[in-house]
């Protein structure tokens, strides 16, 4: 059994009651402001600055980083917000002590971070900043499920400063915010595709980074840039958790130096993300290049890969892109060095910066495309083993736009910058490109059994667009064919379930009243709803396998049989033992001489094993006549009522025998 790190908060199990009914747990969400108004007295409000809301290793946790002028002890205030009295923070309001230093630059200060642990779901908190006496104002967030789907946001180079006009970068990047948010407000992460600013210690350009309130609201994601890791501003403004600091994961080997560096990786849900430095390529600027990220990533993925049911991983410099930086010599090494060392561990998404433009790749396996047949700007895509989704993401500010490149004739492999065969304009390895010289971001939707990719304009041709009101670059948009909040791509990619068949089923918290549920048995996952609560005593679900086909066409009419075998159910550290598991089998089609194995029940009831151990679905004796066969069987599953909430999964096992 795989358990979850330290790191990640122990959920309690739930408690079953031993009569016929359960307590109703309601959740509410509500939108919530930027500041609350506080009557508490903030002696020098103005010393905490920059002040910003960070992911945590999981989802029970949040980052606070911000800026003080003094060198002081700082913490973090934090309460549900229900219980804020007239703004007051009551006298028991938890508390977290930051840590921090003297800041390296310029601007002179002081840095510091606490992180928040212990969050529940379902929760409205305020939070506050500084020290008695001299508290920031009241920021909230809120907490939603801890278990099932969710959408995240990515957003592609801000690079506040890059236009030449920091005022204008700043309200493109504003209203980009504000405009997704706005969209999305049930959105849980906020990613970044990295180039939060022009220059790394352009404290100016920092504010102006900082400066939207969603910011203090939504969790960031950071990912460090070109533009960022010439200083340690990044890492001063922008805590990280589990980051390994360590000299290989800096580009000049030296982490104590005036630069910004490190990988990291956290839980979200069902999702581990990991976040690496890729400014950080090659062994001669002194680091540990692209070899030591892909044994970082082949570690996290190794320890912890176990525990979620996606990959994604998160860096700047895209290795697959369509515009001036896609043949950049560096992004060619990362093109050889990344692709099947991701493949072969299994990453299914991959998001990127640096490109300043949008393209979503085809399937790429081992370096090249999947699917020979994938179309271009093909909606539904089906990895298989090993295919990688990558996608690149525009300006989310509109201070910088690059302008598509048109393929040479170096290859439609590996390193090369050919043409696509199906698209002669396009890379070989991009199913879309786009370039309108408008702001956009991309949602993903992490759903049950799909990821829901979406690049979604947040601007058009008019201001705030300072790359287009500075005449840097032209701009053909009209908010009539292409308004705010239209879609420039979506793709779902649905995932490959492996030789096996994966069971999923939700187990809800004990509640009376009407239960509904629902199968869906698309892409090989045999999905069994969301269990139903009997007296509080137990859950139970039911379903059906997937259909298995015989076929025997042999002379010798051999006995040949079918049999299976389920692993124990799991979502990350929480688990129930496959022995709850029954079935019975069903010939579906005759042919073949097939019989149908013999019912086993759950061992919930009986005591048994159930199908814990090889049971057969169906057989066929000697001398049985050719042809073919279907097999299916039912599914009984009764799951003790000490199993926590969760949304767990196990691999039912098929063998097939014959002499």
């Amino acid at each position: 059994m795989n358990t979850r790190p330290s790191s990640r908060a122990a959920r309690p199990a739930r408690r079953r009651v031993a009569t016929g009914t359960a307590a109703a747990i309601l959740g509410m969400t509500m939108a919530l402001g930027g500041a609350l108004a506080s009557p508490a007295k903030a002696a020098d409000a103005a010393s905490a600055t920059g002040i910003i809301l960070g992911v945590g290793a999981n989802e029970t946790q949040r980052t606070v980083s911000w800026y003080t002028a003094e060198d002081s002890a700082q913490q973090v205030q934090l309460v549900p917000t229900a219980r804020l009295a007239n703004g007051e923070f009551p006298a028991d309001a938890a508390v977290f002590d930051a840590s921090g230093s003297a800041n390296i630059a310029t601007s002179g200060g002081f840095n510091r971070h606490a992180t928040l642990t212990g969050l529940q779901e379902h929760t409205a908190y305020s939070y506050r900043v500084g020290t008695a006496g001299s508290w920031s104002p009241t920021y909230s967030f809120k907490t939603q499920d801890f278990e099932g789907d969710y959408d995240f946001l990515f957003y592609g180079d801000p690079q506040i400063g890059s236009s030449g006009d920091t005022a204008k970068d700043q309200a493109g990047w504003e209203d980009t915010v504000n405009v997704s948010l706005a969209a999305n407000p049930d959105a849980e992460l906020l990613v970044s595709g990295g180039d939060q600013v022009e220059s790394a210690n352009n404290e100016s350009q920092w504010n102006a980074f900082l400066a939207p309130g969603k910011l203090k609201q939504y969790p960031w994601a950071a990912t460090i840039g070109n533009h960022d890791v010439g200083g340690k501003a990044y890492e001063q403004h922008l805590y990280t958790p589990n980051t390994d600091r360590s000299a290989p994961y800096y580009s000049n080997g030296n982490p104590s130096s005036n630069t910004s560096g490190g990988d990291y990786w956290y839980i979200y849900k069902d999702t581990l993300f990991i976040d690496l430095n890729s400014n950080s390529y090659a062994t001669s600027q002194g680091g540990g290049g692209d070899a030591a990220h892909l044994s970082y990533v082949n570690d996290i993925i190794n320890k912890h890969g176990s525990e979620a049911k996606w990959k994604v991983l998160v860096y700047h410099h895209a290795i697959y892109s369509p515009a001036s930086h896609a043949k950049d010599s560096d992004n060619k090494v990362r093109r050889t060095d990344f692709p099947t060392a991701f493949s072969k561990l299994g990453v299914d998404l991959v998001l990127q910066g640096h490109d300043h433009s949008y393209s979503r790749s085809y399937l790429i396996k081992n370096g090249q495309k999947a699917d020979p047949e994938e179309q271009p700007g093909q909606n539904e895509v089906y990895p298989g083993p090993g295919g990688v989704l990558y996608v690149t993401a525009n300006s989310a500010s509109g201070s910088k736009y690059y302008d598509i490149t048109a393929p040479d004739n170096s290859g439609t492999s590996g390193a090369g910058n050919g043409a696509d065969p199906l698209n002669p304009g396009s890379y070989w390895y991009n199913s879309v490109q786009n370039q309108e010289h408008v702001r956009s971001y991309v949602k993903v939707g992490v759903r049950k059994d799909k990821l829901v990719v979406e690049n979604l304009r947040s601007g058009t041709c008019a201001a705030p667009n300072a790359a287009v009101e500075l005449k840097q670059d032209d701009c053909a948009n009209t908010p009539e064919g292409q308004p705010v909040g239209s879609i420039v791509d979506k793709v779902t990619v649905h995932p490959h379930h492996g030789g096996g068949q994966d069971l999923q089923v939700d187990v809800p918290e004990a509640a009376p009243g009407e239960f509904g549920w629902t199968i869906d048995g698309y892409n090989g996952l045999v999905d069994l709803g969301t269990a139903k609560d009997k007296d509080g005593d137990h859950f139970e679900a039911a379903g059906t396998i997937n259909p298995i086909a015989v076929t025997d066409s042999r002379r010798t009419l051999a006995p040949w049989s079918v049999s299976a075998s389920v692993g124990d159910f799991k979502d990350a550290d929480k688990t129930f033992s496959g022995s709850n598991l029954g079935w019975t089998p069903k010939v579906l089609q005759e042919g073949a001489g097939a019989k149908a194995g013999a019912p086993i029940g759950s061992g919930f009831d009986t005591q048994g094993k159930g199908l814990s151990v090889s049971r057969g679905l169906g057989s066929a004796a000697q001398g049985h006549a050719k042809g073919k066969a279907k097999l299916g069987a039912d599914l009984d599953l009764k799951i003790p009522g000490s199993a926590a909430k969760g949304s767990y999964r196990a691999t039912l096992t098929i063998t097939a025998l014959s002499s």
